[in-house]
């Protein structure tokens, strides 16, 4: 029996595209107040008033969109990953979403049942922000005090600028670039502006000095903004892509606030008008494919680039199961298993 074990943790998903399992993926989802961190009042209305008497329908549609006859492409994804990496290690190796199934608590559960004493959580995100990365390390660490408060808890650091991770980025890139193509927009998962000075602990620095993502900061270790850039700046680099080639956009926005710019969706029209014929998009904060990169890009993104006037558009996909990726995640396991101490991650929240 194994005194330490493994947990992948990855966003989630409905467990089918029916309306009321969408709905209560949503309500679960939107009611975590790293994601959705309105005042409680405005939040209710919007989420009871708004949002759940309608949403649930028009996203299980573009869920249907992706949906495979044996279920959600993430979950699908997460579990090769997972049978991937069980087989480059002897510990145990075990799968959690932050919302909907398989739980966080049903993993953690079934671990303290084994003995499991000491944890490594691998969060499923190349980068910091309180709506990914943070809520899924402080539930898995508040849901551990409860069932297993002996367990032992190591996190996997956000890896943006990992050479493995940056590696397997390009590796998945690289075929596709060896093709003609005009230009590359590389788009991420955006979060509000606000949250960027909420993460801010100098409030002096995130979106107040000019340039503040490439201007070097403390904040910059939680700065999601920043990281995303470095990340584009290494593939690039990497890469010998030209700067006046590629374009980093956000995507995903949700509700009227002001979020991190570029958008997507406007950044579609806007290159197609400028004469863009070619375009190759990459969505390096998604390391599987789901919703937000099948439908929302694959779908939806490509049909407003072709009526805007471009006449090839590719989405690269994300890592998913790609070899060097596994590797790299391969890789940090055996620095786990190695330490005789806990913490192979700077305690950063």
């Amino acid at each position: 029996m194994s005194r330490k074990a493994v947990l992948i943790s990855n966003l989630g998903s409905p467990d089918s595209t029916s309306v009321p399992d969408v709905r209560r993926y949503l309500k679960e989802f939107l009611s975590d107040e790293r994601v959705f961190d309105a005042p409680q009042p405005i939040k209710s209305y919007i989420l009871y008033c708004k949002v759940l008497p309608f949403r649930p329908k028009k996203t299980g549609e573009a869920y249907r969109k992706i949906w495979t006859r044996e279920g959600s492409p993430l979950i699908l994804t997460s579990r090769k990953v997972q049978s991937l990496l069980q087989e480059k290690t002897s510990l145990p190796v075990e799968l959690s979403m932050r919302y909907g199934n398989p739980s966080t608590r049903s993993a953690l559960e079934r671990l303290a049942r084994q003995g499991v004493q000491e944890l490594f959580l691998m969060p499923m995100y190349p980068h910091y922000a309180m709506s990914s990365y943070e809520t899924a390390v402080v539930n898995a660490r508040e849901l551990a005090r409860e069932v297993a408060p002996q367990m032992r808890i190591s996190v996997l650091p956000p890896f943006f600028r990992e050479p493995g991770y940056i590696d397997a980025l390009c590796q998945r890139m690289e075929p596709y670039l060896e093709k003609p193509y005009d230009y590359i927009l590389f788009s991420f998962h955006g979060i509000p502006e606000r949250h960027l000075r909420k993460g801010d602990p100098s409030r002096s620095h995130c979106t107040v000095v000019p340039d503040c993502c490439h201007t070097c900061s403390p904040v910059q270790s939680v700065c999601y903004r920043a990281q995303c850039f470095r990340t584009v700046e290494e593939v690039a680099a990497r890469m010998n892509i030209p700067t006046t080639r590629y374009n980093v956009s956000f995507q995903s926005r949700f509700g009227k606030e002001p979020w991190l710019k570029p958008y997507t969706d406007f950044e579609f029209t806007r290159l197609a008008k400028e004469g863009v014929k070619r375009l190759l998009v990459v969505t390096p904060a998604f390391v599987s494919d789901c919703l937000e990169t099948l439908e929302e890009i694959g779908i939806q993104g490509k049909n407003d680039f072709l009526e805007a006037g471009g006449q090839g558009f590719q989405l690269i996909p994300c890592l998913n199961d790609h070899p060097a990726w596994v590797d790299f995640l391969a890789s940090r396991v055996d620095i786990f298993e190695e330490q005789t101490e806990p913490g192979l991650a700077a305690e950063i929240i």
